[in-house]
């Protein structure tokens, strides 16, 4: 008799998956989330922000891209997720909304427990770091669609704004001021470009140890996502912030311009802030044109902000001097991403639209 199992999918080993993940998943939850694991739907209450005078429900929606090749060949499952929570709640804190809950999918050629739980280990890791709830997923287990050693990674993301405090950069005006934060690495774009760079043009391996980089060249590029969202959401408490970019596929050089009003255009000073090592050996090539670079990838700052100049050396500050202390949740496995080290970067001007690098 035919089974399942015989097609290539295994429903027990999904089913052990579950029974593995399943803690990692309700140590995210808050005391919004109603019920339990086996809904067919994940359930988020409102109750605590029922004072809003015009609540608005966001969402954004994202992967991890090609990174995911490179996890798989090092067989190193554990921080993607995390890029995966990254990739989505930075987007939402660039209107001013609060990530609620998350959601994710898991799509692979062969389903394996172990892998499934660091997977989802590392988004459990990515939602605590940006406090929201993990309240459902899926996981399809798909042989013919992807080789058995193949997975790809979608993630959803809802959060919370009033209306009138939703950030839209409709504000911005000539000379204020963007505030960089840093980047930790490459993040989770550009990697198809990375590939070719070391690995193809340069001929690295993912397991050699790079002195400039004091790691192996894997762990420098599977570094995972800075997630700004605790200090996006202290800053507006304090500081009214005209603007918010998440730099993206498109670099500096196309999400600026996104958040500014079509008048208006960006001036760059390319040597005001400190690049981590893996940009500064790819400068070192000397092989990619300069503003090919800055379209390409963050180049060591991840999170832009406007604000407005008279405020500015007061937001650096603050940002520079912030106590994360409180946001070690995780055993200390990543303070080094909860560590931000602000610049001031460059300026919007009246005089050209799009950005000029300085």
């Amino acid at each position: 008799m035919l089974t399942y199992k015989q097609s290539g999918v295994d429903i027990d080993e999904g089913n052990r998956a579950v029974n593995l993940i399943k803690g990692k998943i309700k140590s995210t939850y808050d005391n919004n989330v109603i019920g339990d694991l086996g809904n067919f739907s994940g359930l988020y209450s409102l109750k605590d922000f029922v004072s809003m005078k015009e609540p608005v429900l966001l969402s954004s929606t994202d992967g991890v891209g090609t990174k995911l090749k490179l996890a798989q060949m090092m067989n190193k499952h554990d921080t993607v997720g995390i890029d995966l929570v990254a990739m989505c709640v930075n987007d939402l804190i660039c209107q001013g909304a609060k990530p609620l809950f998350f959601l994710d999918y898991i799509a692979t050629g062969k389903l394996l427990a172990e892998q499934v739980e660091q997977i989802v280990g590392g988004i459990a890791d990515g939602c605590k770091l940006s406090g929201c709830s993990l309240i459902g997923g899926e996981t399809a287990e798909m042989p013919g669609m992807y080789s058995k050693d193949e997975y790809d990674l979608a993630g959803f993301s809802v959060g919370i704004a009033d209306k009138e405090h939703i950030i839209s950069g409709q504000n911005v005006e000539n000379e204020d001021v963007l505030i960089g934060i840093s980047s930790s690495g490459i993040h989770s774009n550009g990697f198809s470009f990375i590939r070719k760079i070391f690995l193809e043009q340069y001929n690295y391996k993912l397991e050699e140890y790079l002195e400039e980089l004091k790691m192996t060249l894997g762990e420098a590029l599977l570094t995972p996502t800075k997630i700004y969202v605790k200090l996006v959401m202290e800053l507006m408490k304090h500081y009214e912030i005209k603007s918010i970019a998440h730099i993206t596929g498109g670099g500096l050089i196309e999400n600026i311009p996104r958040v500014i009003p079509k008048n208006l255009g960006i001036d760059i000073d390319k040597n005001s802030w400190d690049k981590p090592p893996i940009f500064k050996m790819i400068e070192g090539f000397n092989c990619i044109e300069e503003r090919e670079l800055h379209k390409s990838f963050n180049m060591g700052i991840g999170l832009v902000l406007i604000v407005n100049k008279e405020k500015a050396n007061e937001v650096l500050t603050y940002i520079n001097n912030r106590n994360y202390e409180n946001e070690l949740n995780l055993d200390g496995k990543y303070t080094e991403l909860l560590k931000d080290k602000a610049y001031i970067i460059g300026k919007v001007v009246d005089t050209h639209e799009g950005v000029k690098l300085c």
